[in-house]
């Protein structure tokens, strides 16, 4: 037996309505950038080289957003630092180089690979699989017959355990 519900056109139309509107308003909008126009550059390749650059540097409040992305006080000045590194004419390497060396690697989103953060890279996935090893380790010797397997009964209670057999029956 199906149930079916039959509903009329006023209503079906007034129910597509207000999903719509809840979809359109609980929707996610696009980042909006917290560039301020008084930051833009006239010169709009240095602005397009500024806003890739501000793309991979990490806003240093906000954590993981980009000083693009942040309105943050100190995401504003790293911002203009940039615009000011590109317009004294430094490279994009060498204003993200001037960048590190000010703030660290931290302030990148996207960190280099390197031998000095090779732990931080492989250390995860290495604990993981010594993690596992050592827990098929530990389940692999405590077998519940592995203990019974390795010592004899004795005479004592090879008799005591006939004599609870011959009880039993």
């Amino acid at each position: 037996m199906r149930l079916q519900i039959r509903l009329g056109g006023a209503f079906a139309a007034a129910l597509l309505a207000v999903a719509l509107g809840l979809t359109l308003a609980l929707a996610p909008a696009g980042p909006a950038l917290a560039v301020q126009p008084d930051e833009v550059l006239d010169d709009p390749a240095l602005e397009a080289r500024a806003r890739e650059i501000s793309a991979e540097l990490r806003c240093l409040v906000c954590r993981n957003e980009s000083i693009d992305d942040s309105n943050a006080d100190l995401a504003r000045d790293l911002r203009l630092l940039v615009r000011e590194r590109l317009v004294a004419g430094d490279s994009n390497d060498e204003v993200r180089t001037y960048m590190v060396d000010r703030f660290g690697e931290y302030v990148l989103l996207k960190p280099t690979f390197s031998v000095a953060n090779m732990a931080l890279w492989f250390g995860g996935p290495a604990l993981l699989l010594a993690g596992g090893w050592a827990s098929w380790r530990y389940v692999r010797r405590a077998r519940p017959g592995a203990a019974a397997a390795s010592a004899p009964l004795t005479e004592d209670e090879n008799a005591r355990v006939a004599a609870l057999m011959r009880d039993e029956d």
